[in-house]
């Protein structure tokens, strides 16, 4: 395929996106989750065991995701999950495209408080943003108390995107990322006649070979 038929192709599902956009996408949940792990495993592709201590306040990484032949800018802000720094995470909702919100499938507490995350998330967070659950420590097989089946429940009860992951080895970090992606392209793109982008289409396959992902 030529380049202007790629282009094209790419035109057809995507419409025409703004490269130049920076979506700003968080990374929110209890302390100890694996925030800053799942960040850096992201950016830099590997983990580095106990290097970490409680985040504290907020820092940021951009990173650029290539989708098909598009390239969407990610500001990626790991925030600390300590109560006292609630309300400095609050502030930072109000203008997030995005919201990644980690559970420990290895502790009930981190689980039973996400309804608390998603309350404040929708109190402060735009009506549009785009917000995907994951239950990180999915290597922790062992240690497991919360099931899949759990925070699929939870995602389908507030109809957001649920995949587990690895922060340690990896486990659908760079897919979680690239769906985020591809689901803010599909609401910052008006497609006429054309039907809602869902992202069960774009991760079906890989639902089909590891189990990770459920969607409502």
């Amino acid at each position: 395929m030529d380049s202007e038929a790629e282009d094209s192709q790419s035109n057809a599902v995507y419409g025409v996106y703004n490269e130049n956009l920076t979506h700003k996408t968080i990374l929110v949940g209890d302390s100890g989750v694996g925030k800053t792990s799942l960040l850096v495993q992201f950016d830099q592709g590997k983990f580095i065991p106990g290097s970490f201590s409680a985040t504290v306040g907020i820092g940021f990484t951009n990173k650029v995701v290539t989708v098909g032949d598009v390239k969407v800018k990610l500001q990626i802000w790991d925030t600390a999950g300590q109560e006292r720094f609630r309300s400095v995470t609050h502030a930072y909702y109000r203008d997030a495209h995005a919201l990644l919100l980690l559970y420990d499938i290895t502790s009930k507490s981190s689980f039973d408080n996400i309804r608390a995350w998603l309350t404040e998330i929708h109190e402060y967070a735009q009506s549009d943003v785009v917000i995907m659950l994951l239950g990180n420590k999915a290597d922790m097989m062992n240690g497991r108390v919360i099931k899949r089946e759990d925070g699929e429940r939870l995602a389908r009860e507030y109809g957001v995107i649920f995949m587990e992951t690895s922060a340690k080895t990896g486990i659908n970090v760079d897919l979680a990322f690239m769906t985020v992606a591809k689901e803010l392209i599909g609401r910052s793109v008006e497609l006429p006649h054309e039907p809602k982008f869902r992202i069960h289409d774009v991760t079906q396959v890989k639902k089909q070979e590891t189990g990770c992902c459920s969607f409502t």
